[in-house]
This record gives C-alpha cells, sequence and structure tokens, in this order.
C-alpha cells in the first residue's frame, strides 16, 4: 500500500486536526458498539469525573470520537451491567481504579462474577481497550510475578507515577493506525506518566517509555516510505520512579479469543484533546473491534529488554 493511501484521513472528535487511521474507517452496516466503564473504587481522575449527572470530559469525547468513526459508545459506571448478558458489545473501553468489587468511590461495583463474566467475554472474543488507570484496578498482592486475572488479561499493573513532566514515546511498531503519527518515529508529551511491573511474555509493545531521554539518533528503520529526520534529542525523565530501562507505554496483546489494547496515556484533559492520542486510542478500538488485522506478536524482549528491571 503506497503511503498515500495509508495516511487516509478521518475526523476526529471537537473538530481538531485529522488523523491517519488507514482505510480502517471504511463505512460498515451497522456501527461496532463499545461499554466505556468508567468507575473509580480508587482515585478519581478529573477526567472521568461526573458532575451534576453529566458525563465527565472523556465520556464526552469518547462519545463524539466514537460517532465520527463509526462506534456506538454507551458510558456507564454500574457494574451490575457485568451481570447481565455482554452479547449487545463488541468491546469494552475501561478507565477504572481501586478495587471495583469493593464499594468505595464513586457507581455501583461490579461482583465477583461480573468480573468472570468480563473476562470470559474477552477471551470468547470481545475486544477490550484499557486506559491510563486501567492498570490500577484489582491490585495484586505480594511482589512475586502472578497478577489479578483482570491484570493478567490487561498485560501489566501500575505501580506509581512521579510528577507530571515532558517525556519522550518511540514509536516500536509498525501497529496500524499508530506507525505514522510521528515522522521522526517518536512522540513527546506533557502527562502523567505511569511506571508499570510485571509486564505479561506475550505484549507486543507499541510506544516506549523512553526513561533515559533521546540522544538525537535515528529510532530504527521508519514505516514503507514515510521520511524520517534525526530525533530531536531529548532529557532523562526524573523522578525516582523512572529511573529504569525504558518500559511498554502502549501494547496490544491476545487474551484467548479476544484482542487487548492497552496505552498509559489519558491522564489529562489536553491529552484526550490531542490529535496525536485520539488517532492511538481510534487505532486501539479499530483493532480490538477487529476493524484491522495485525499479527500482535509477541517483541517485549526485543524493544525494552530491561522492562521489568528496577520495577
Amino acid at each position: 500500500m503506497k503511503r498515500r493511501d495509508m495516511l487516509k484521513l478521518a475526523s476526529t472528535a471537537l473538530g481538531l486536526s485529522a488523523l491517519p487511521l488507514h482505510a480502517l474507517l471504511a463505512a460498515e452496516p451497522k456501527p461496532k458498539r463499545i461499554l466505556y466503564f468508567t468507575r473509580s473504587a480508587g482515585f478519581e481522575h478529573s477526567v472521568v469525573h461526573r458532575q451534576d449527572g453529566q458525563l465527565a470530559f472523556s465520556e464526552k469525547v469518547l462519545t463524539e470520537m466514537g460517532k465520527k468513526a463509526g462506534y456506538q459508545v454507551e458510558c456507564s459506571q454500574d457494574g451490575r451491567l457485568f451481570d447481565g448478558s455482554l452479547d449487545a458489545y463488541d468491546a469494552f473501553a475501561f478507565y477504572t481504579s481501586g478495587d471495583l468489587i469493593s464499594a468505595k468511590g464513586n457507581g455501583t461495583p461490579m461482583t465477583v462474577a461480573g468480573k468472570q463474566r468480563l473476562l470470559d467475554a474477552v477471551a470468547a472474543g470481545k475486544g477490550f481497550l484499557g486506559l491510563h488507570a486501567c492498570t490500577d484496578s484489582f491490585r495484586s498482592t505480594g511482589a512475586g510475578t502472578t497478577l489479578d486475572p483482570f491484570l493478567a488479561m490487561v498485560g501489566a499493573e501500575f505501580v506509581a507515577h512521579d510528577a507530571q513532566q515532558e517525556a519522550t514515546l518511540r514509536i516500536a511498531s509498525q501497529f496500524p493506525g499508530i506507525a505514522e503519527l510521528g515522522h521522526q518515529r517518536c512522540i513527546t508529551l506533557m502527562e502523567e506518566w505511569y511506571a508499570q511491573r510485571k509486564f505479561a511474555k506475550d505484549l507486543h509493545v507499541i510506544l516506549v517509555q523512553e526513561t533515559k531521554g533521546v540522544k538525537g539518533a535515528f529510532f530504527g528503520t521508519p514505516p514503507g516510505d514515510l521520511a524520517v529526520a534525526p530525533v530531536p534529542e531529548k532529557p532523562a525523565m526524573k523522578g525516582p520512579h523512572y529511573q529504569r530501562p525504558p518500559f511498554p507505554a502502549t501494547w496490544a496483546r491476545r487474551h484467548g479469543q479476544g484482542r487487548v489494547f492497552y496505552t498509559s496515556l489519558g491522564h489529562r484533559e489536553d491529552i484526550w484533546t490531542n490529535p496525536v492520542f485520539q488517532g492511538i486510542t481510534l487505532a486501539g478500538l479499530a483493532w480490538i473491534t477487529g476493524r484491522v488485522a495485525f499479527d500482535a506478536k509477541s517483541n517485549l524482549d526485543q524493544v525494552t529488554p530491561g522492562a521489568n528491571q528496577g520495577a
């Protein structure tokens, strides 16, 4: 496929600039249906906080993005939904925190059975999109490699974060809709960067958290005939939780027959309205709902060989 065809543009929410999404947003007879679950049983991020019964900021953005990209997004903080039939949904998006079975926090708790129904639905072929705080849900106990089943499905567990700062993500994959986002094979943003641990061995790493900074070198061979300039030098990340080798920040994996996509981005309102973040999110949705094909085979040891060190 030629570059001009690869860079077909799809409109994004809030009238922002268009994004490269291949031909993956072709018209379909019926929109894919996404359940966006935003219950916070731990820290509640501002982007999922509802005020006066109105949808939260991220809920409004994702709903609008969905309309323009062929998805029907249903937003909920009611965990009882998972006790019923999940057949109507093509995929689930989670921006959650804490033990979602606990009565703490907003919304209504999930049940133990509902949690298992979610995991079974994804294993049977549904898609799952994890956003930012999702890896801070159903925390594991102990220092071993075993993860809570929900976190095992997502592919890692949140450790901590230090002060918000500008940092660089390296594009480490030809994942459709993301490989073309950066002419310099990297993305630099101001964000609250999640440090993760216990990465699943089968992760297909898409974006790498460049903790050591960037020294101005090229980041490998560009996709297709996309021109690449040397990457500008960027400083190392500041804070004790980033004094470790580069680690995955966005990835894809298979959970049984289902597809799972996670990105650590999404803390800030301006990230949600950023065309790059929207492009990453829409690319993830397209893959987990089967609108694009991609072999998400493991590359963890190749692109982030020290990912589990220092965590």
